[in-house]
Order: C-alpha cells, then structure tokens, then sequence
C-alpha cells in the first residue's frame, strides 16, 4: 500500500523525533536499517518539503524542522510519494469519463480512507503509544512528556 521509500521516510522521522540531538545520515540509517545512500535522498526529500532541518558540516546532521506535535502521517507521506487518488478512468473508456465505475470508485473509497487515516495520525501519536517494543533503536527522549 505505500512505497520503501515511504516506510522509510516514517521510519527516519521517528527515529529524528525521538533524538534530542542532530543525527547524522550514517547514525539513522544504522538506528532505522535503511541503506545510507537511499536514505540521503529521502532526508532530502523530507528537508525540501520542511519537514526536517540539515546542518551542513563536521558537526552536522539533519532533526525535525519543527514540534512533533503536530506533524501527520500525511504530511510524511505526501513528501516521498504522495497516495494516487483515482479521479479519472485509468483505462480511458469514454464512458466512464464523468463518473468512476464501480470498481475504481471502491479502489478510490480505499485510498480515501488510507489517506484520511494518515491525516488523523500524528507523530505525537505512535511516540506516546509505541507499543511493546520500540521499533527504532534506543529512545533518547522520554516519549509520553513531549520533550
């Protein structure tokens, strides 16, 4: 349903939001086991998009742009590789030009309903709840307060 590229872009920001400190591309490609290089360009990616801050240098490394708070799913997800709504016919039959069939109007409620889940789903969220097992690494920040 969504691309590596995606669960590898949630997987960094995570890792980044849980981080009191800036981290550089070798250090959350180690905590997230993404591959360095592919990762580099998601970060940047996520950077382009303003999600996440870079410092160039020694002493750089890349941390969230802003609170944690409020950041969506969504928003993450749309800075890598945003859903495709169905809003035309992928087959170009011209009589479905005004209305979907029923087969890519169900495909469409479905993404629909990916899309709205993101959107309700902060990052906030999986750091208050992250069940039994952290996924990522070991946790810097103390992840019910907020900090």
């Amino acid at each position: 349903m969504i691309s590596k590229s995606t669960e590898y872009a949630l997987r960094a920001v995570v890792c980044l939001a849980r981080s009191d400190e800036r981290l550089n591309v070798g250090q959350i490609a180690e905590l997230t086991q993404v591959p360095s290089r592919y990762l580099a360009k998601i970060l940047q990616r996520l950077v382009h998009a303003g999600l996440v801050k870079s410092v160039r240098g020694r002493t750089g490394g890349f941390t969230l742009a802003s609170q944690r708070n409020g950041m969506t799913i969504l928003e993450v997800v749309n800075a890598v590789d945003p859903i495709k709504r169905i809003s035309c016919c992928p087959l170009d039959l011209p009589e479905h030009k005004d209305c979907l069939c029923a087969l890519h109007q169900r495909m469409d409620d479905a993404l629909a309903s990916v899309e709205l889940a993101f959107q309700n789903s902060t990052l906030a969220e999986i750091l208050e709840n992250p069940g039994p097992q952290w996924p990522l690494g070991a946790p810097s920040r103390n992840p019910g307060t907020g900090d």
